[in-house]
Order: C-alpha cells, then structure tokens, then sequence
C-alpha cells in the first residue's frame, strides 16, 4: 500500500516567550572545556540530543550521520594521548607570546567528560548521485555540522555543556575508534552537566581574540558592497555590558 504523505502544516511563529528561548539558548552556548561535572548524563537526555542532531537539514535528504558514543575510560584515555601529542605539536606554531598563553588555555575535556561523543559523516550515503550534491560535493560534509550545531543548543537547553575537540591527527583518530576511510570525522565533542558557564567565549574572555562587529560581515548583493540594514542589534554582547565571568548555568 503506497505511503499516504501528510500536506504541509501551518508556519505560525513562536510565541515571545518560546523564541526568546530559542534565541537564549544561541547566545549562551559555549565550547565547554573543563568545567565538567561527574554527574553522569542518563540515557533518556543523551537520546534527547541525538535526537535533536538526527533531525537536522541534510542535502537530498541523506542524512550522512552517525554517533559513536564513547563512555569506556580506557578508550578516552586513548583518544587522550592522541590529542595530547598533536596539542604539543600545535603549542610549537605559535609565536613565544601567544604561546604562553595557549599553553595556559584548557582546551579539552576528554577525561573529565561523563560522555565522548564522535559524530561523522558517511559519504556514500545516498549513492553515487545525491540530490542537491550534484554540483557542491561538500554539502554532506555541512549538512552534519549542522546536526552538530543542533545537538549543541539542545544540549544548551537541558543545561548540558558541550566541548568541541578539534586537535588531533585524523589517522590516529580512525585507528583507535575503527572509523572506515570513506567516512569523514566531522566532530569529536565533550559532553555533560556543568554549573558555571562564561557571560562571553571564553577565548574572548582570555585575551586570545573577539567577537567581530556584525556591520562590518554584513555586504548587499555583492561583496564588500555596504549594506542598507539600519536597525539596531537585537542582542546585546555580555562583553559591552560587564565583566566576563562564569555564571550559573540554568
């Protein structure tokens, strides 16, 4: 029996209340690095945000993704000494100064983290031909950051802190986790509860870098064509306002 397709659904917006929360949970996400608590994540929450990540937009309809959940401690550890080895390599290539302070920055969480979490990206998925990947063949590859990004503010919303572990040699990474080479790894993330998160990045808080103005990203119609948008931000940075210090996570 053919497969009877539901019509489309009334696009109402939110309430002011719902998308404020919405747009709360944009503003106060942070790359979590080790403020993690020990208190483990259950089942039903982790589910909550895999979820949230599966139900992202992905080219043709692919849906490219998969989640190896790592809890094993001895299989952290092992993730661990991968990324400290090129973490000793990335200190090196900056200048004495930056140096210093990078050396000071803790910038993962992989041991302390109740749960590991590798998301990837199966690029045959779909075969050879995916609609809307016929002429970008990087779209797969997007269309999981964002089921990354997703995952992310979900996990804002339940009070969950997520660090995204980018320094580490792909080879090595495949070998300890089993990952085949026609499958990408998109992200390997940190997760679980936290009390403290920053008012600002933490990075900006630190002095390693800051938040751009918005205006000067913003072109019209072509680039570096100034933009007529005049209306005010509708968020004010934290960074303009007060000091950058942790604040309770709600």
């Amino acid at each position: 029996m053919r497969d009877v397709l539901s019509g489309p659904v009334a696009a109402s917006s939110f309430s002011e209340n719902e998308r404020a929360a919405v747009y709360k949970a944009i503003y106060t996400r942070r790359d979590v690095r080790d403020q993690f608590l020990p208190q483990a994540v259950p089942d039903e929450v982790l589910m909550r945000l895999l979820d949230a990540a599966h139900h992202a937009p992905s080219v043709g309809f692919m849906q490219p993704w998969n989640f190896i959940v790592i809890r094993d401690d001895v299989r952290k550890a092992e993730i661990h000494r991968v990324f400290t080895h090129a973490n000793e390599e990335a200190k090196l290539l900056f200048s004495d100064e930056r140096q210093a302070l990078y050396a000071s920055l803790k910038l993962e969480g992989i041991l302390k983290a109740p749960i590991n979490l590798c998301i990837t990206c199966d690029r045959t998925r779909g075969g050879k031909v995916v609609l809307g990947r016929t002429h970008n063949r990087q779209m797969d590859l997007y269309s999981t950051v964002c089921a990354v990004q997703n995952l992310w503010l979900a996990a804002r919303a339940e009070g969950i802190g997520v660090g995204w572990v980018s320094i580490y040699h792909d080879q090595y990474m495949r070998r300890v986790l089993g990952i085949p080479e026609h499958v990408e790894i998109i992200a390997y993330l940190c997760i679980g509860y936290v009390d403290e998160l920053y008012d600002t990045p933490e990075l900006q808080k630190r002095g390693w870098a800051k938040r751009l103005p918005l205006e000067d990203l913003i072109f019209q119609d072509q680039w570096q064509d100034t933009t007529s948008i005049s209306s005010d931000l509708p968020h004010q940075d934290p960074a303009d306002a007060s000091p950058a210090t942790p604040s309770t996570s709600d």
